[in-house]
């Protein structure tokens, strides 16, 4: 019994320095964007709310958060739609084809996003089939969140009782209404979380839109690293807390929808 308890205690520990790890930049990016000080440091000279003033009447910034807010939604609304039907039809139809394309599905997962972001410009600036700077930001973006909405609608499907819809169509309801009124609800934990992590991918998104944005099309990640090469005072510091609550807020949201734990219970059940 002592070893055991002793155990969790040590497992307890572990546990907490790892959050503390993990969390430790964040609220450090946070206190520092608070700074009175002319230049980005920690700790800071004291507490102002200058650099927030500086940000709200940046219109480089809040043109380039608009851009990436409208990109994000863009790129959501496909990763979902697109993610959604894929996984409907590999869990349910796809027979031996399956692994290879769930397979095929989340292989953006493993491969650098850097190395993605090369091989679309490449594919391309070869083809000029697409010129436009604002269509390769959102094909590139979507390729990438496509895994994330795959599988959190594919973790639900598994755990699905497909006889909910053989009695919704036994008692007369059509494919369409069986698919809005049974299937679509019971999903809809897996193609919400699937649709945040969507969102929030995008918006962070550096690499490939480092590569693939063009002039006027400069998505925040973009125009924080440009102003950080060369200026370094907490208006950075400030864009980026603005990013983590903006982050926060749609984690709870999210939550108040269909609770964090739902898709976990649904995939289980």
């Amino acid at each position: 019994m002592e070893l055991t308890r002793r155990g969790q205690l040590a497992l307890d520990a572990v546990v907490t320095l790892l959050y503390l790890f993990l969390l430790a930049p964040i609220v450090i990016v946070v206190i520092a964007a608070f700074n009175s000080g002319e230049y980005l440091r920690f700790p800071p000279e004291g507490f102002s709310l200058r650099w927030f003033r500086a940000l709200a009447t940046s219109d480089t910034f809040i043109d380039a958060f608009l851009f990436s807010l409208q990109l994000a939604v863009i790129v959501t609304i496909l990763s979902t739609v697109i993610g959604t039907a894929a996984a409907l039809y590999i869990v349910r139809h796809a027979g031996w084809t399956r692994t290879p394309l769930q397979l095929l599905m989340i292989s953006p997962l493993p491969v650098p996003a850097i190395l993605t972001g090369i091989a679309l410009l490449i594919f391309f600036y070869t083809t000029d089939i697409i010129r436009s700077s604002f269509t390769h930001l959102v094909i590139g973006h979507t390729l990438v969140c496509l895994p994330y909405v795959f599988l959190t609608v594919s973790t639900v499907l598994v755990g699905f009782d497909r006889t909910l819809e053989e009695a919704a169509r036994s008692l007369g309801a059509g494919p369409i209404t069986t698919f809005f009124r049974i299937t679509l609800p019971i999903l809809k934990s897996g193609i919400l979380s699937g649709a945040v992590f969507a969102f929030i991918i995008s918006f962070d998104e550096f690499p490939i839109s480092l590569l693939l944005s063009g002039v006027g099309n400069t998505p925040l990640p973009v125009q924080l690293f440009d102003y950080l090469r060369f200026s370094f005072d907490p208006t950075a510091a400030a864009v980026s807390t603005v990013t983590i609550v903006m982050t926060v807020i749609v984690v709870l949201v999210t939550e108040r929808l269909v609770g964090l734990e739902s898709l976990y219970t649904r995939g289980r059940s």
